[in-house]
């Protein structure tokens, strides 16, 4: 699985009053790099949204595990890796590392919707630029 990783410091906005990065935050950061995975692949949301039928991913389910704190001032990487791909999902698998530290990780499924939010069949050039290689 090709990995594509993202950098991200910890803000004084990201933690609880504790100085400890506050669960949904990483929520945030996964996304970031979910969408930095795509753009990598050259898979863009606006040209997405300029196709004929305008596009864009939802996630449908996610399962994540907190393993390790993260706290003000770290420099975390993003890692995420396309696993994936049929009908209107695609699935990833992501982890956030702190130098040798696994801090936190997931599995998402993500379904390709128009923008009234229906399914919406990945259209064939970008399942074959996220496909697992």
């Amino acid at each position: 699985m090709t990995k594509f990783t993202h950098p991200i410091r910890i803000y004084y906005e990201d933690t609880d009053f504790s100085g400890v990065v506050y669960h949904a935050a990483y929520l945030k950061f996964f996304e970031r790099g979910r969408t930095e995975a795509l753009r990598s692949s050259g898979v863009h949301h606006t040209e997405l949204l300029q196709r004929d039928e305008p596009l864009a991913f939802v996630v449908r389910k996610m399962t994540t595990e907190w393993i390790a704190p993260a706290k003000i001032d770290d420099v975390l990487e993003v890692r995420t890796g396309f696993t994936g791909a049929k009908g209107a999902r695609m699935f990833l698998a992501q982890e956030i590392w702190r130098e040798e530290t696994l801090i936190a990780r997931a599995d998402v499924e993500a379904a390709c919707m128009s923008l009234s939010g229906k399914p919406r069949r990945l259209p064939v050039d970008v399942a074959a630029k996220i496909s697992p290689t």
